[in-house]
């Protein structure tokens, strides 16, 4: 039987090699995110590597798998690539440049729209890791009410 002690030792060398052998990779959930927005307003649909590690030079895409092209925004080793980009989102859609130092690779949605509704993807394909998240856009809509009052006096 060992003593306590080394038992500790050899826990904690396990956990130490473990922390510092792990790649940085996108967050997942079996279940995606849900972020709401109104039309016509600008979103952040969020992503971020975890452990946060410097994403300037990676390749990012995001996309909504039920479209054709499929791609919204592609970060191709620190550029954007719109060769393949989805037309309903061409100067719409970008990343936040300061923020991917710190492993943020949000997507910056503008003058959202309802069509923008659906299940966003984003990707590291180095990684294989992805996670998900699903925009609801929600319409304001105003309601004219007449009514008319009628006074009967007996």
């Amino acid at each position: 039987m060992f003593p306590m002690n080394l038992l500790s030792i050899i826990a904690m060398t396990g956990f130490l090699l473990l922390m510092f052998t792990c790649k940085g990779e996108a967050q997942q959930t079996d279940s995606p995110q849900s972020v709401t927005v109104m039309v016509g307003e600008d979103v952040v649909l969020p992503c971020f590597l975890k452990p946060p590690k410097d994403a300037t030079k990676m390749t990012v895409e995001w996309g909504r798998p039920d479209l054709k092209p499929r791609f919204v925004f592609v970060n191709l080793d620190g550029e954007e690539y719109s060769a393949d980009q989805n037309e309903a989102f061409r100067g719409r859609s970008s990343m936040i440049p300061e923020n991917l130092k710190n492993g943020d690779v949000s997507l910056k949605l503008s003058d959202v729209r309802i069509s923008d509704s659906g299940r966003y993807r984003c990707y590291f394909p180095r990684e294989k890791k992805e996670y998900f998240t699903e925009l609801v856009v929600g319409k304001k809509i105003t309601y004219n009410i007449q009514y008319t009052i009628k006074t009967i006096f007996f």
